[in-house]
């Protein structure tokens, strides 16, 4: 497995030099898609390139848990100086001559192998695998989160656009309204009152096209921000379209699967599963553990006098009295306990997310067809106040009002279609099959 760690490693710098040519492209003027921003956030993204060590880390974690199978290999070296001479080796038979002395130099190689720990290392294996696969999910919903974060600026930046858009159209009509309105009351027919009325307007639409302009380079700095790269934002500009169409949709199966696809559950799902084990690991402090040990090694003395030793046996370790057992096993049940109640919190707060997706997405169609016919009649407003200005029988302040109005409904129109679209794409990430 650790071949696999490794591989992971590489994949992550690869990324991350991929990023930097990445970060290079995108620093053109051209508009970006909102695939190439996805593609750029999933690379360069601070918060991914995180959670992709953490689950690197969870699997040498898994790695360290298999290890305890192994048996372990150590070389031991010392030197010891005694108050008495002491013999080099024990005796091995009665009477049988040794060296003295009192510096003892020894050398030796321990194996030790745990044969038999009731459980405990298996249980411990198991948790880490189950941890290694929550972190693998945490990884996946965090990749999910950045798309839909980045797909929801992305979809307010194209509604923005269009306010922007639309408050330029306005600003171009009044001006030129303004250029009409003074041409009449040069020939003295129009009221000084008109132009002084047309020309606040003017100002407050040019006012409210720099408020509009400050969300946007906002809204820029938060896109930039989320796909991890240095560029100028000022330059950064998205191409897109805002699309709409009605579905039918039902919360049900969209729970369903949610619960068999979603990330952060199946994460939380599998650290509930990982305490289990904890909790069986913990309770093997009450069995036998059994070991075997062997060891070679070499004893010397001062003289130069040297002699080889060697040992293989098997241990066994019988628990009595420890009194940290039942507070240790005490402790991991009481984690597991909280880690039902979030993986029961979550199940909730799913349900909450699809159905208040679902929720955003009718009323924003209903705000559409609403805002819609709005359009078609300030439009009209506008054209029937417009001629009866020309022919003297309206005045400017119906004009300016339904010019107002006009501009009202569409800024709320593609307001809500950016809307619906961040819901359709929140439905999406609720249900666990959001696209990247």
């Amino acid at each position: 497995m650790k071949i696999y760690r490794i591989l992971a490693i590489f994949l992550i710098l690869s990324r991350c030099s991929g990023a930097l040519f990445a970060d290079t492209d995108i620093k053109s003027n051209a508009p970006l898609t909102l695939q190439q921003c996805i593609e750029t956030a999933l690379e360069n993204n601070p918060e991914a390139a995180a959670s992709r060590w953490d689950a690197t880390a969870a699997g040498f974690r898994y790695d360290q848990a298999k290890a305890g199978l192994m048996p372990s290999m150590n070389i031991e070296a010392g030197h010891s100086r005694f108050l008495d001479q002491q013999r080099l080796v024990a005796a091995r038979y009665n009477g049988e001559p040794g060296e003295f002395d009192r510096d003892m130099f020894r050398g030796d190689l321990i194996i030790r192998m745990q044969i038999f720990t009731g459980g405990r290392i298996e249980n411990e294996i198991k948790a880490a695998d189950l941890l290694r696969k929550a972190e693998e999910n945490k990884l996946a919903r965090t990749l999910d989160e950045i798309v839909l974060n980045v797909s929801a600026i992305f979809y307010s930046m194209l509604g923005q656009d269009k306010v922007i858009e639309s408050l330029g159209f306005s600003i171009n009509v009044l001006e030129e309204h303004l250029k009409q309105v003074s041409q009449l009351l040069s020939a003295q027919k129009a009221s000084r009152l008109d132009y002084l009325r047309t020309e606040v307007r003017l100002a407050d639409l040019r006012q409210n096209l720099v408020k509009e302009k400050n969300i946007s380079a906002v809204q820029k700095r938060i896109l930039v921000n989320l796909m991890g790269t240095e560029q100028d934002f000022k330059n950064l500009s998205v191409s897109g379209r805002l699309i709409f169409e009605p579905v039918q949709l039902q919360a049900e199966p969209l729970i369903s699967q949610a619960f068999d696809t979603r990330s952060d559950y199946l994460g939380a799902k599998a650290k509930a599963e990982a305490q289990v084990r904890k909790i069986a690991a913990a309770k093997s402090a009450y069995l036998p553990q059994v070991s075997i040990q062997g060891s070679y090694g070499l004893r010397a003395d001062m003289d130069g006098d040297l002699e080889d030793v060697g040992s293989l046996g098997i241990t066994a370790t019988i628990p009595i009295f420890d009194k940290k057992n039942d507070p240790k096993i005490s402790e991991e049940e009481a984690v597991l306990s909280a880690a039902r109640e979030r993986l029961r919190k979550l199940e909730l707060q799913i349900r909450q997310d699809i159905e208040t997706a679902i929720l955003d997405i009718g009323s924003g169609a209903e705000r559409i067809k609403a805002i819609e016919k709005a359009i078609e009649q300030a439009k009209e407003s506008l054209r029937i106040e417009r001629q009866k200005y020309d022919l003297g029988a309206g005045s400017m302040t119906d004009v300016l009002d339904a010019q107002s109005a006009l501009l009202q409904s569409e800024t709320a129109y593609y307001k809500a279609m950016a809307d619906v679209n961040i819901a359709k794409v929140r439905l999406d990430w609720a249900a666990g099959g959001i696209k990247k």
